[in-house]
């Protein structure tokens, strides 16, 4: 199985569907529909298999392949660990979920909707798979280009502008990154990511480096104050766009930071944490109190997005295991719950074209089963016990008072404003007085979204329960994380003695 390449596969059998989706000719769809069900759910079970196949127990990348593609300077290099493998199979779920949701949402150009959803996922996969900064970089970049497309050709009134600033924003913070990346190769004479941990990149270059990186993965996380261009994005995207972007597109940012920014600048990381620390705490405090603040449902989730980013960024960089695992289980469970609540505002806006709070109150009456799926991920993203969203904020917050007991303290207020804007948002959404007699003409989730909904809400609950699912899996590769950047800063103290 080892040798087999089941990576390369995963990759591009999304890619390969998308073509098949291309000249499919049939009544309505249909033929492109089946296609890309068919594609994205194969994929999804190969993911599956590829976790199940996955040894928790080995030290270092799993799967590796590795092929000549610019001769003597740049490989085609992938692989797994521990911290990858779960933002596959996170991604492969993502996918086929958002290709159902769409066929009754998408109204124009529903065949070409479809390969853009099909194209990124090739990309979004082979952002995590990749060990060559450079064929990270091309993974990395290339997922704007059907991102852009889909808000901006199936986007709202603003659309046009939200897809240029999404893409001005993210392209322009990766510049830098690219410039480094060339920087790299000319320091150590490759880009292959295994030969660079051991060669170790001078320390005297590595703040320069880290920034480089860090305004590329900054910028697309987002990190406060370049995040402006997310709520933007978010209320112009339609639901499937706006599903993919919060639940995958933001986590290669924090996946970037773990696998670069720590694993290459461990020097860099340690100098740069007050600037880390400073600004989540920041995002998680402020964007919590802009999220009370709007009336519409897409920004809210949007904002709140950012603050739980805060949480991701902020346990990273305490360099603990819990901290860093906690992260992990936060972009995993926000990944879900972030989907799972746009679907539902997708629910709503499909039967009401509305997104405005006000528009909404007594749903409950109406959506009896709409309103406790709901409730479900309302009660996740604040973070209630027993759902996987506690899990990762606990495991961050416990990692942050061990190092810096200020900053723990600040980050825990992000908890509470959590708690009030989304609590304020069931109240007048799900609860309350019916002040729009259109709530009273409103049919409840039909099948397929009861299906996709509690498909999400099972999986929330099971990592609420049971989050070894995931902390097993993660744990060799944050350990081996953690004794490679700990070793590096004591020798440098050792050299300074």
């Amino acid at each position: 199985m080892m040798n087999f390449p089941i990576l390369s596969l995963i990759i591009f059998l999304p890619l390969l569907g998308s073509f098949f989706v291309f000249f499919s000719r049939s009544k309505n769809d249909i033929g492109a529909i089946y296609i890309s069900i068919l594609t994205t759910f194969v994929n999804l079970l190969l993911c599956i298999f590829l976790w199940w196949s996955f040894e928790n127990n080995f030290q270092g990348f799993q799967f590796v392949e590795e092929k000549n593609w610019i001769s003597g300077y740049i490989k085609f290099k992938l692989g797994i660990d521990g911290i990858s493998i779960l933002f596959i199979v996170l991604t492969a779920l993502i996918a086929p979920i958002c290709v159902i949701s769409c066929i009754n949402s998408v109204k124009v150009r529903l065949k070409e909707f479809l390969i853009a959803i099909l194209v990124l996922e090739t990309f979004m996969i082979g952002v995590f798979c990749s060990l060559d900064l450079v064929i990270f970089y091309l993974f990395f970049e290339a997922g704007l280009i059907p991102m852009f497309l889909i808000i901006g050709i199936w986007g709202g009134p603003r659309r046009v502008y939200s897809a240029y600033k999404f893409f001005l924003f993210t392209l322009l913070g990766s510049v830098l990154m690219l410039v480094a990346i060339i920087s790299i190769y000319t320091l150590t004479g490759t880009t292959d990511l295994l030969q660079i941990y051991e060669i170790k990149i001078p320390k005297e270059y590595q703040n320069i480096l880290w920034l480089a990186f860090f305004s590329s993965f900054a910028v697309k996380m987002p990190m406060w104050p370049v995040h402006t261009w997310l709520p933007d994005a978010h209320v112009e995207a339609p639901t499937a766009g706006s599903v993919i972007l919060a639940a995958i597109l933001l986590k290669m940012a924090g996946y970037g930071f773990l696998r670069f920014s720590v694993g290459m600048f461990p020097f860099g990381s340690e100098f740069f944490t007050p600037l880390v620390y400073s600004l989540s705490v920041i995002a998680i405090i402020y964007t919590s109190l802009v999220a009370l603040m709007q009336n519409d449902m897409k920004k809210l989730i949007a904002y709140s997005s950012v603050a739980h980013m805060g949480y991701v960024t902020l346990g990273i960089f305490t360099f603990t295991k819990q901290g860093i695992e906690g992260s992990m289980f936060q972009m995993i469970s926000h990944g879900i719950i972030s989907a799972a609540l746009f679907l539902c505002v997708g629910v709503l806006y499909d039967r009401m074209h509305s997104r405005e709070i006000k528009s909404y109150g007594g749903v409950v009456n109406y959506l009896p089963k709409f309103s406790l799926i709901f409730i479900i991920f309302t009660l996740a993203s604040l973070g209630l016990p027993g759902t996987s969203g506690f899990i990762g904020e606990f495991l961050v917050l416990v990692g942050a008072f061990t190092k810096n007991y200020l900053v723990a303290l600040l980050a825990t207020i992000g908890v509470v404003l959590g708690a009030a804007y989304m609590l304020w948002l069931a109240k007048k959404v799900i609860f309350g007085q019916i002040t729009n007699d259109k709530v009273k003409k409103l049919s409840d989730v039909n099948k397929s979204e009861l299906v996709l909904l509690s498909i999400l809400a099972i999986i929330t609950i099971t990592l609420g329960f049971y989050p070894n699912l995931i902390l097993d899996t993660v744990d060799i590769s944050v350990n081996n994380l953690i004794y490679n950047y700990e070793n590096e800063i004591a020798q440098k103290i050792s050299n300074l003695e």
